[in-house]
């Protein structure tokens, strides 16, 4: 199934200023983040930010400010943000099918999240290269788990081709000018 902009919720999983500095390639998997987050605002996807125990984690990081600045905030204390209730309540209102998950770790949040929402019935896919843990193999072992439980794997680009759906356009003209060409 490719991903429809106006059922697509990303949900950006605890880039966070203690957790951030220790995981691997976290400058990049930052930078796909704030990338695909940018490309999501200007098309009205809507975006949800889990920050795991942030008296202890701190704040999402500053890199993302621009992109979550108007976003609902759930704080967490389970791995799976599937076990919030807040973060259930904030799905259920969003009305969208489609999860699409950025954020850390994935062996841990990520993975833990992406299975309880596919029980849930959601078409969840996790953007592998805006996911990150702290070793590459943990990254790889959560990544290959995920895809034996049916969890989708999509790329930042794979997602904002499918949201822009085609070209042409005026709103693909002014997304590739500023993001994906620029």
């Amino acid at each position: 199934m490719l991903l429809d902009a106006t059922d697509s919720l990303i949900v950006i999983v605890d880039v966070q200023e203690k957790l951030a500095p220790v995981i691997h390639q976290r400058d990049q998997l930052i930078g796909r983040m704030r990338w695909l987050g940018e490309i999501a605002n200007e098309l009205s996807v809507s975006l949800l930010v889990t920050e795991q125990y942030p008296k202890g984690l701190g704040i999402s990081v500053d890199d993302l400010a621009a992109v979550i600045e108007n976003s609902r905030v759930i704080e967490k204390m389970h791995f799976s943000a599937w076990q919030e209730p807040a973060f259930v309540d904030a799905v259920k209102q969003s009305e969208k099918r489609q999860i699409i998950l950025m954020g850390m770790e994935t062996h841990v949040c990520i993975l833990q999240t992406a299975i309880d929402m596919k029980a849930a019935g959601y078409s969840v896919y996790v953007v592998e290269d805006a996911v990150g843990s702290r070793r590459e193999s943990d990254k790889q072992a959560g990544l290959q788990r995920m895809r034996q439980h049916g969890i989708e794997m999509i790329t930042s680009e794979m997602a904002a081709y499918e949201w822009l759906h085609r070209s042409g356009n005026d709103t693909f003209r002014h997304i590739t000018k500023n993001w994906i060409r620029g």
